[in-house]
């Protein structure tokens, strides 16, 4: 069999009517992966692509992740179409979190956004440590060298801040919805001399698969399967699982040999970062794991928190956050509400430098250090140890008021 491309997970991020999803969808028409006849009809056709559920359409704007795949002569990509409403910052951390670049897309006519540096800031956050920038709607500029070079510069600064290089990063002018290039360079840019968006995106660096750190296998579902047993259901973060290996799940405590690895109902022997997976754990039965537990090698199990610090960035809260306050937090698959008992330090949010120690209170817009304490069990890692175990976004009245990484765990045991 001929050796699979690499694969990469590209987000596209930015604010809510750039165009995000007019862009994806034309990429993938060109791209082949869909036709034109699969399209509706009219101004919004490509965005229905992505846009996929009722009440998406109807409102316009962007919900789920959808999760498209499109292939270049170089990789197999799938795009996590991350959606640009404030209320979707959620699904961004958690979408964001498994992508390995972000292509940012500025509309021409509008500029950047409020909501644009948040995207930013959150995706250097969360990981994303490639970029590309499309300057989309250039059709509503007539394709302006002089409006592209002034946005240009703009986002410059702004990727600056969160230490990008702008000389490493590649500023596209788009027209998502005619499709300047997207695939072949087009003639009314005859000014630009730079990559189109296709060979922007085959010029990224695959990611390495994090197989050397621990075993972390959070789980989304438990399944029971006739003939087979209890399935947990979940991605491979970090490390490799091997049949015959004993692993354990945290918080929960249960624990036994891997009996059967599944995946496209197909059987594997070993299972590494990246597969989504079933599993069967000889001894494990369906009550004794559930959502948000973390499998791992029995040797080197998943960290239970006690209490941990965290660096977080407050995106949205109609008040004040003192400390007692109590959210949810979402981390992995697991969601749990967890006590701020201290806020150590308020930083500066562009550089990171301590503003003020032990403040009183944080509201929208600061950074800090804090610490945390989960109100029953929770697995969470140092995320400079195992980075895809350490992010979370806190949730409270229906949004996202907060995101960040964890610094350092307290164990439970």
């Amino acid at each position: 069999m001929a050796k699979e491309k690499e694969h990469l997970n590209l987000a596209f991020i930015g604010h809510v009517d750039h165009g995000k999803s007019t862009l994806v969808g034309n990429l993938l028409v060109k791209a082949g992966t869909i036709n034109e006849q699969q399209l509706a009809s009219g101004e919004d056709k490509f965005r229905f692509i992505m846009d996929t559920t009722k009440e998406e359409q109807e409102r316009g704007v962007t919900i789920d992740l959808a999760h498209q795949k499109f292939s270049t002569k170089k990789y197999d990509y799938t795009v996590v179409d991350c959606p640009g409403h404030r209320d979707f910052v959620k699904n961004m951390i958690t979408g964001a979190s498994q992508a390995d670049a972000g292509v940012l897309v500025v509309a021409a006519d509008d500029g950047v956004m409020p909501q644009t540096k948040e995207h930013v800031f959150l995706s250097k956050t969360l990981g994303i440590n490639q970029l590309i920038i499309g300057i989309n709607k250039m059709d509503l500029v007539d394709y302006s060298e002089d409006k592209y070079n002034e946005l240009k510069e703009e986002v410059s600064n702004l990727i600056k801040t969160v230490g990008f290089n702008p000389a490493d990063v590649p500023f596209i002018p788009l027209s998502a919805f005619e499709g300047d290039n997207i695939v072949e360079a087009s003639g009314n840019t005859s000014w630009y001399k730079g990559p189109t968006l296709i060979e922007a995106l085959d010029a990224l660096s695959a990611p390495d698969k994090p197989t050397g750190l621990p075993l972390r296998i959070p789980i989304q579902d438990v399944y029971s399967i006739t003939g087979v047993g209890t399935v947990p259901v979940g991605r491979v973060e970090t490390g490799i699982m091997k049949k015959g290996e004993n692993v354990i799940f945290e918080p929960a405590g249960a624990s036994g040999e891997v009996k059967s690895i599944e995946m496209h109902h197909e059987q594997f022997d070993v299972a590494e970062p990246g597969d989504n997976i079933g599993f069967n754990v000889r001894g494990v039965g369906k009550n004794d794991i559930r959502r948000g537990d973390v499998a791992g090698h029995v040797d080197n199990a998943p960290t239970v928190a006690k209490q941990f610090d965290a660096q977080i960035v407050v995106l949205q809260h109609p008040g004040v956050i003192t400390v007692g306050y109590t959210p949810v937090f979402h981390c992995h698959t697991s969601q749990v509400a967890c006590t701020f008992l201290e806020l150590s330090k308020k930083l500066n949010p562009a550089t990171g430098a301590v503003d003020e120690e032990n403040p009183d209170f944080l509201k929208t817009g600061n950074a800090a250090i804090v610490k945390i304490q989960p109100t029953k069990p929770m697995c969470l890692e140092n995320a400079k140890e195992i980075p895809q175990m350490g992010r979370f976004a806190i949730r409270d009245m229906g949004q996202t008021v907060a995101a960040g990484l964890c610094l350092n765990v307290t164990p439970a045991k």
